[in-house]
């Protein structure tokens, strides 16, 4: 077996680059480790195959740990922003946006309100850019949140 792999390297390194990319996808994209070592081992499986590298042992690991980390250098970036490491946008699709009341209270950045509304004791924060709402104001619900109305005057 060890002479077969031997007298096939550019087979060996094709197969160990698409079994490194399969458990990649098994871990869950996660580690990144076995896709860049994945990529790095088609290079290098792919070169030998062309004729460009030597079908040894030096050539062939030499060069997957390089096009590894290259492959890793040139896709890192683009890969992160694929996984949308961007604010979470607020969810503006509740019944609630648009419900208007008045004010019970005096509501600041600091100091949320309260409103029992449909059976539930819901928190009245100011929606950004307001300092201060004073009692009585008429407000409209702007976005929800988890247990918490973001507000605005009208």
């Amino acid at each position: 077996m060890v002479e077969y792999i031997n007298q096939h390297q550019t087979e060996f390194w094709l197969v160990a680059g698409f079994a490194l990319l399969v458990l990649e996808v098994l871990v869950g994209f996660a580690a990144g480790v076995f896709l860049f070592a994945g990529l790095g081992a088609l290079i290098t499986g792919g070169l030998m195959f062309v004729g460009v590298l030597p079908e040894t042992w030096v050539a062939g690991i030499s060069c997957t740990g390089i096009s590894s980390g290259l492959s890793a250098v040139v896709l890192w970036q683009p890969l992160r922003n694929l996984q949308g490491n961007k604010p979470i946008e607020k969810d503006n699709s509740s019944d609630f946006v648009g419900h208007e009341f008045v004010l019970s209270e005096d509501v600041t950045q600091s100091q949320p309100g309260t409103l029992q509304y449909s059976g539930i004791q819901w928190r009245v924060e100011l929606d950004a850019g307001i300092e201060s709402l004073a009692k009585g104001s008429r407000v409209t619900v702007v976005s929800v949140e988890v247990g918490a109305f973001k507000v605005q005057a009208l």
